[in-house]
């Protein structure tokens, strides 16, 4: 690698030409020929296949794609993927499309599809080409890859920054147990917990991205690029996140990046040696055409940062923070509850008695019956009709339970109808949320004991 690094930036460190003499001419090891040939094949078809990665790069044009666009590629070719699982491995590599998981088995059998196609591709490509160096075909794939994790950086920072991918813990949520969360769920609260955490990471990531687009400060991108990616990597392995794959091979891109510059690193924080600023591969032969290369990213990283804010705004707005909430939202605790105008007392026993409503997003509710379980269930409420309908038992021919809603006042809630083709009356009380110990009363500075509940 370090000399694939070294002929990379020696052989257009400086786009003019000598005064006197000729260049000479630069020579790659068969070693690192054949590795870069792999790792330039191997690389465009992972980012092509992670349909996220090129689509990232659309920016805005993102709002007219269909939503399963990134997945195409994929698609295409799933049917081989469960193929190969099948017969190759022997397992059912059925890719899951509506799962959100990185990690699926289909991918994992598309990872191993595409170091053998870049492996016979590679072999042929070692016949039939005898060049002894790629120095130009490296600074053009350099600077690809440099905008193609740019564009990860900004996509997943932006989304930390305007914090929607870790939200705040759910209504729902602040009922469970903590003994019944997942690892991904602890870690997800416990990023969500505290915003100003969250928006940190989101600005490093972020920061990460928009050093990456221009040339000059690449390598300082580079280098907050592969902090973040390690961090990330080192999360989703530690806690059961399922894109370990795409997060690896992000840090690995970060890492490639900043290969050409190993040797600068070595004398600067090793050796305590003086060293020459750290430069980026010249795309042309001629200092002209390497100014409107520089314009160009230029321009590309103001389309990717509006155009990725725009998407992290709209996000925030339809399925963050920012979205609207449904007409009864709120955490309700029952404080009456009659059927056949008869009061049921709060046993824990009792199957059929609620003990709190839980209404936050649209289109569904979740009921805690007195043992603690947690149920969610389709649900339409009308304002104008003031009337909620819960389907009681998906997929079952159960009817379902229908009530008028009267709200005297915002912080009380009172239901009238049949509930399992009984007549019912539940009354309820509103539950504040911070008053749950994990959305306390914050920060202090002074603490003669620790808030460790």
């Amino acid at each position: 690698m370090s000399a694939i690094d070294t002929a990379v930036v020696e052989s257009g460190a400086d786009p003019a030409p000598p005064v006197t003499g000729k260049a000479a001419p630069v020579r790659w090891p068969w070693a690192a020929r054949v590795g870069f040939r792999f790792g330039v094949i191997y690389t465009v078809l992972f980012c092509v296949m992670i349909g996220q990665i090129v689509f990232a790069l659309v920016a805005v044009l993102d709002e007219w794609l269909p939503d399963t666009a990134p997945m195409w590629p994929l698609q295409q070719v799933a049917p081989v993927l469960e193929w190969v699982g099948r017969t190759v491995f022997g397992v059912e590599a059925v890719f899951q499309e509506n799962s959100g998981s990185g990690d699926q088995a289909a991918i994992w059998v598309m990872l191993v599809c595409i170091a053998v196609v870049a492996a016979v591709v590679t072999l042929v490509w070692s016949v039939l080409d005898r060049r002894p160096a790629y120095p130009r075909l490296a600074a053009w794939f350099l600077t690809a890859l440099r905008l193609c994790l740019a564009g990860q950086m900004l996509f997943y920072g932006i989304a930390k920054a305007i914090p929607s991918q870790m939200p705040p813990p759910s209504l729902s949520t602040l009922l469970l147990p903590y003994g019944e969360l997942t690892p991904m769920s602890v870690l997800w609260l416990q990023v969500g917990s505290s915003p100003v955490y969250e928006i940190l990471l989101g600005v490093a990531e972020l920061t990460g991205g928009v050093l990456l687009l221009l040339p000059r400060t690449a390598t300082l991108g580079a280098m907050l690029s592969v902090v973040s990616m390690a961090q990330v990597f080192v999360l989703n392995m530690t806690f059961d996140v399922p894109v370990k794959i795409l997060s690896f091979h992000l840090l690995v891109f970060s890492l490639v990046l900043l290969a050409p510059q190993a040797r600068r690193f070595a004398d600067f924080f090793l050796l305590a040696r003086h060293t020459e600023p750290a430069v980026q591969p010249p795309l042309f032969t001629t200092a002209r055409y390497n100014r409107y290369a520089t314009w160009a990213q230029a321009v590309i990283g103001m389309w990717l940062v509006a155009g990725i804010s725009w998407v992290g705004w709209s996000s925030w707005q339809e399925f963050g923070g920012g979205a609207p909430k449904p007409e009864l939202y709120g955490l309700w605790e029952v404080t009456e509850f009659r059927v056949d105008g008869e009061p049921v007392p709060p046993l824990l026993t009792d199957e059929t008695r609620w003990q709190r409503l839980v209404i936050e997003v649209e289109g569904a509710v979740t009921v805690q019956g007195m043992d603690g379980r947690l149920t969610g269930a389709p649900a339409e409420v009308d304002p104008a009709a003031q009337t909620l309908t819960i389907v009681t038992a998906p997929g079952t021919q159960e009817p379902p339970a229908t009530f008028s809603y009267v709200r005297p006042d915002p912080e009380h809630l009172h239901l009238e109808g049949e509930l399992d083709g009984r007549p019912t009356r539940i009354e309820f009380s509103a539950v504040d949320p911070g008053s749950f110990p994990l959305n306390g009363d914050g920060f202090h500075w002074v603490q003669d004991f620790p808030n460790a509940g």
